[in-house]
């Protein structure tokens, strides 16, 4: 297997290089790694807007990383669901394309949050922007209920250059063949 080196903060990771198609990824995955969950945290809270009012965060492994982000800034946040719940009232929902899952993926947000989001100035908050398909759809959705999104914070982004997403660091894409 082979692995790519990550630095946050004071942290070091080692991440393992998958085959997710015709591409191969360094696979950041912050479940579990409540250390460097909390670093991210600490660096990206500190370069948050001042006039953010929710952070909101697609399912799931950026959730640890949104809640951390909440707790250290005070500020509030919703999941964005992957699926429809039976319990959902009211949700809107949106497909959009992942790299990770390389097949459309419903972006779902529950009724009892559109009523939290509504004109409030949101922040989107991600482990890993690459490709901007849940970006997209996300910034779409979150117009479409009424709120403002007002910038994209990640740990990573991933593959083409983002100017339009605040990261703490950046990950190269890899030949399919060198990954597992």
């Amino acid at each position: 297997m082979h692995y790519h080196e990550i630095i946050i903060g004071k942290l070091h990771r080692q991440l393992p290089i998958i085959n997710v198609g015709g591409v191969s990824v360094a696979l950041l995955n912050l479940l579990g790694d409540s250390e460097l969950t909390e670093e991210a945290a600490d660096a990206l809270v500190a370069r948050l807007p001042q006039d953010a009012d929710m952070l909101v965060t697609p399912e799931a492994k950026a959730i640890p990383l949104a809640h951390a982000m909440s707790v250290k800034s005070g500020l509030p946040y919703v999941v964005v669901r992957k699926t429809q719940k039976p319990y959902m009232v009211g949700a809107v929902k949106k497909s959009v394309i992942s790299i990770t899952t390389g097949k459309p993926q419903d972006l779902v947000i529950d009724g009892a949050d559109i009523k939290r989001l509504q004109g409030k100035k949101a922040v989107i908050i991600d482990d890993v922007v690459s490709t901007g398909g849940t970006l997209k759809g996300l910034s779409e959705l979150l117009k479409e209920v009424g709120s403002k999104p007002i910038a994209t914070m990640a740990v990573l982004t991933e593959g083409d250059e983002r100017k339009d997403v605040v990261a703490l660091g950046h990950l190269p894409l890899f030949p399919a063949e060198i990954g597992a």
